[in-house]
């Protein structure tokens, strides 16, 4: 299981409306399929994201990423 932190530059803000966390789980649910990849958990935050994540294939958190 890996960790993943993904942060603004420069710590700035990465989503401006609930639109742009809708968008970013749905991309996230589909690179993960497409990547073979299972989300355990994910917390989206203004200007950061954690995600839980293992791998099913080689570099398929990359590939996801």
């Amino acid at each position: 299981m890996q960790h993943i932190i993904q942060r603004g530059n420069n710590r700035q803000v990465c989503f401006g409306s609930e639109q742009d966390f809708a968008r970013y789980v749905n991309w996230l649910k589909d690179y993960a399929q497409k990547s073979q990849v299972d989300i355990h958990a994910w917390v989206l935050m203004t200007n950061h994201v954690h995600l839980l994540c293992t791998s099913r294939s080689e570099n398929g958190i990359g590939k996801m990423m």
